[in-house]
């Protein structure tokens, strides 16, 4: 009888742990605020200016279960036709069959695969599979955790992120009859963003 009652007792001290531990560590949904967020991206024109543009709608989604985000997942997926560069004629160009062919390939994705510690506080190196033109390659990012408050109105907790990279354009089959004097191959990428904590 009383090994009965020691196996119940350990099962039950087993059970109330598991549900300790998943409290403790359960993962949290944080959703990309659309007001204070921005995907930006950067190229080189004729090899003296820069040519600036942005990505007006996209949705984007991270879930980590650590305060510190150090085992962050991204999920982001970005509406191309929504490219905006303050140039229609450019715009209508970029997407294009002769770049992003945006009728046939209408998302660019990204998908966390790994989050690695990096030099200064709470800043990482963030790789995962990024497709863009239907191609899908493997990126790094710095990727930097700036901070989490909650909004003195609603009561929500919002944290606050930053990406930044480089990427070649000609690895996605993106403007590829468009010579690297006229448009740079690299592209360098900037997003900033509040993520609001969904409760």
């Amino acid at each position: 009888m009383n090994k009965i009652k020691k196996t119940f007792q350990s099962f039950t001290l087993f059970v109330a742990l598991t549900l300790l531990s998943t409290t403790l560590f359960a993962q949290s949904t944080y959703k990309a605020d659309p007001a204070h967020a921005k995907i930006a991206f950067s190229t080189v024109h004729n090899a003296i200016s820069d040519v600036d543009g942005i990505f007006n709608s996209f949705d984007a989604t991270i879930k980590a279960s650590k305060a510190d985000f150090s085992d962050a997942v991204f999920d982001l997926t970005v509406d191309v036709k929504s490219i905006d560069t303050e140039v229609k004629m450019r715009d209508d160009h970029l997407k294009s069959a002769d770049f992003f062919d945006a009728e046939k390939f209408t998302t660019i994705t990204f998908k966390t695969t790994s989050v690695e510690k990096d030099q200064g506080e709470n800043r990482y190196k963030l790789s995962g599979d990024l497709t863009i033109h239907g191609v899908t390659k493997a990126l790094t990012m710095d990727f930097w955790y700036r901070g989490t408050i909650t909004d003195a109105q609603s009561g929500n907790e919002i944290s606050g992120f930053q990406v930044t990279g480089v990427l070649n354009r000609l690895d996605f089959g993106v403007g590829t009859k468009v010579p690297e004097a006229l448009v740079s191959n690299a592209v360098q990428i900037k997003a900033d963003g509040e993520f609001i904590k969904q409760k």
